[in-house]
């Protein structure tokens, strides 16, 4: 069998992720896990008894993003809120363990971490719980945020930003990165929240899912249509989103149906998901951001880039929990 261009060429720019240096900005987050086990269900009210087993800790959110670059590259930084509480000590704790820069995150004692935590009994989800508090940065702890992002931006190719609509991320520190990606040439990847009226002015991609680019389209959700470059809906969404964005590309995620690219003045094109089971999509978008945002860093087309990052994607979603992506299994798929 001859062998197989684009797979030696994402070869060749997986052999380049060691090299890029990558800043991610968002919100943080806590992810925890309880495992259990159900036998019955409570006499007090319709719903499982869980007898716990164990409990794992995970960075979420944007901190998840950070955790799935740390897989490709050893030179990541992140930048984000945490609160001065015991969550927040876990959190920065579990990531200067994995050997991320942490110098980028600010603590405030009036801001409690954001923690997701999920109770998980036979492979299933039972329930989430999240402890949260969403409100905008104040102006004085926007400027710290900007003034990290002014010292740290400088040593990095790309710049991955992870909107979860928790308040960390604010125009006028989506106006500065813009402006950084603009002047100094630096890559900016955005997944941004669809409940939030931020622009990016010059990003170099934006990665939202289907509901998400719905929503931020000002369209109403609608139902898949196959083929995908047949749903003219989705279509109109993301010509509405290009345009409202101002991105020179636009990858939106679709679940089972894989992923829908708008690059520059190529018509869109449908990448089919390479997902062999789905056991859990906890982190999924996550994992596309880190990779998409790799891909552009090492050199590769948009395309070329999606295309990673869907097949990362696939990977993911056949773990339980927030899981990563390790180099060896992404290099497997090619």
């Amino acid at each position: 069998m001859p062998p197989d261009p684009l797979a030696a060429r994402l070869q060749t720019l997986l052999d380049g992720f060691p090299d890029c240096r990558i800043l991610v900005v968002g919100d943080l987050m806590l992810d925890e896990f309880i495992w259990g086990k159900v036998s019955r269900i409570s006499p007090e009210a319709p719903v499982p008894i869980v007898h716990v087993t164990g409990e794992s800790y995970y960075p979420g959110g944007a901190a998840n993003v950070a955790r799935n670059l740390k897989e490709f590259t050893g030179r990541v930084w992140l930048m984000g809120m945490a609160g001065c509480d015991a969550p927040g000590d876990r959190l920065l704790g579990l990531l200067q363990a994995a050997g991320i820069d942490t110098q980028g995150v600010l603590r405030h004692p009036a801001w409690p971490t954001t923690t997701k935590t999920r109770i998980v009994a036979r492979n299933q989800q039972v329930v989430r719980v999240d402890r949260e508090l969403a409100a905008p940065l104040g102006e004085a702890e926007t400027a710290r945020a900007i003034a990290q992002l002014d010292a740290l931006a400088p040593a990095v190719d790309a710049i991955a930003v992870a909107d979860y609509g928790k308040g960390f991320v604010t125009q006028a520190l989506a106006d500065r990165l813009g402006h950084i990606a603009r002047e100094h040439g630096k890559i900016l990847t955005v997944d941004p929240h669809p409940h939030t009226s931020l622009s990016f002015p010059g990003a170099t991609a934006a990665k939202p899912n289907r509901l998400e680019a719905f929503l931020a389209a000002g369209l109403p959700p609608s139902e898949p249509v196959l083929p995908v470059l047949a749903d003219q809906a989705l279509l109109e969404a993301g010509r509405r989103l290009r345009q409202r964005w101002q991105t020179r590309n636009l990858l939106i995620t679709l679940g089972e149906h894989g992923m829908l690219l708008f690059a520059g003045d190529a018509p869109p094109s449908h990448l089919p998901t390479r997902a062999q089971e789905v056991f859990d999509v906890s982190g999924a978008g996550d994992t596309a951001l880190a990779v998409l945002t790799l891909g552009l860093a090492a050199g590769a087309t948009p395309a070329e880039a999606a295309e990673m990052a869907n097949r990362a994607s696939g990977i993911a979603v056949g773990k339980l929990g927030t899981a990563t992506v390790t180099r060896d299994e992404l290099r497997a798929d090619f």
